[in-house]
């Protein structure tokens, strides 16, 4: 069981206001919220010049290795709120199969409820606690969830979780048993998504869908800033993430702009890459005609579910990180990510789940178009684990 004991009740806390993420109007951040009154989605910012004066880089290395350990870089005030199941860092492992020799696997499938939703979802609950929320709602192509529905009890909250009919059994399993009530939608996550902004007011649900809230960002940032203190505060080239609403692009990428703030990396910040599937590639069509925003996917299809989100509401927020970092967004049929999962199985040991082994054959894809070199260090996201899957 995780310890706070290196946490004083009153945490250190830099957090100044939160602010549109599309007009870039402030916002108080001891209030609840949603989206901001544009519709769009709630960004947290920090006071980066005081925490780089009061916080040494160094401290991290002799704290717990766990998401925790970053508490002045999130926006949790005291330590009595925080909703932990032990989000332990994840390891970087290599993979010897790649084209390159710098191919690394980030595996995010160590993390509780076997997912990187874990991470999101335990700031944002941890937040909804401090506010006194105890009626919450989402949708989910499953992963997402169950981790809700983990945390969600872990806090004594009332977890509604609406799933498009065909979500993967063992998600729908697990977050039963976690005591969360789970309704199945004939259609997709966004259809999800509307069920539970109908019965938002009827029911009194907090709505904790992907970007809908300022938190569950902040949660996935974690992702990054954990990658740069693993590899002593250098970043990769290139890095290929599975992107469905691109929360954990978008968290990355902010990530990394608030280690450059406060001095603690330098040089050219990682290409970001995101990865999508042949049969529902909004992001990939967008970025490709130029265009700010991305139009919705109609008759989604894909076996990796994770990544089949037809409308992102942080659709221009993921394409502004992939132009920004000279980034781009690549789509790859589900024969290759069958294919990738299976080589890199049997070659490295590592069992991908369907979207994590989209990030490999999007690397393999680049790699023959001269979009990535074999030179390059690359990191890809496995963002569950793959026990979670159909074999």
């Amino acid at each position: 069981m995780r310890s706070d004991s290196n946490v004083t009740s009153e945490r250190a806390n830099f957090v100044t206001h939160l602010e549109c993420g599309a007009t870039g109007e402030r916002l108080p951040a001891n209030e609840i919220h949603n989206l901001s009154p544009a519709g769009k989605p709630i960004i947290v910012r920090y006071d980066l010049e005081a925490m780089g004066r009061t916080l040494d880089r160094d401290e991290l290395d002799r704290r717990p290795a766990d998401l925790w350990r970053y508490r002045e870089l999130l926006p949790v005030r005291h330590a009595s709120d925080i909703v932990s199941l032990g989000e332990s860092a994840t390891p970087i492992v290599h993979l010897s199969s790649a084209a390159g020799e710098r191919v690394y696997v980030k595996d995010e499938g160590r993390l509780p409820t076997g997912s990187f939703k874990a991470r999101g979802l335990c700031v944002a609950v941890s937040m909804a606690k401090s506010f006194g929320i105890t009626k919450v709602a989402m949708p989910s192509n499953g992963n997402a969830g169950a981790a809700l529905a983990a945390y969600g009890a872990r806090a004594g909250m009332e977890i509604t979780v609406f799933c498009p009919t065909d979500t993967p059994e063992i998600n729908i399993r697990e977050t039963l048993i976690h005591g969360a009530r789970v309704e199945r939608v004939d259609g997709y996550i966004d259809d999800c998504g509307r069920r539970v902004a109908e019965g938002r007011e009827r029911e009194g649900w907090f709505d904790m869908s992907t970007l809908k809230e300022p938190y569950r960002i902040e949660g996935k940032k974690t992702m990054g800033l954990e990658l740069a203190q693993q590899l002593d505060w250098t970043l990769p080239d290139v890095i290929f993430y599975p992107t469905g609403g691109g929360t954990g692009l978008i968290g990355m990428w902010k990530a990394f702009q608030e280690l450059e703030q406060l001095g603690w990396i330098s040089g050219v910040l990682p290409r970001m890459v995101a990865v999508q599937a042949t049969g529902c590639a909004p992001i990939v069509r967008a970025f490709e005609s130029g265009a700010p925003h991305a139009e919705r996917w109609e008759n989604a299809a894909t076996l990796a579910v994770g990544i089949r989100v037809p409308s992102a509401i942080g659709d221009f927020l993921i394409l502004e990180a992939l132009r920004a970092s000279n980034g781009f967004a690549l789509a790859v049929d589900d024969d290759a990510i069958v294919s990738a999962r299976d080589r890199v199985a049997r070659s490295d040991g590592v069992l991908l789940c369907p979207e994590g082994a989209a990030t490999y054959a999007a690397y393999e894809q680049a790699v023959n178009e001269g979009r990535v070199a074999q030179d390059e260090q690359v990191v890809l996201f496995n963002c569950a684990t793959g026990l979670k899957y159909p074999l």
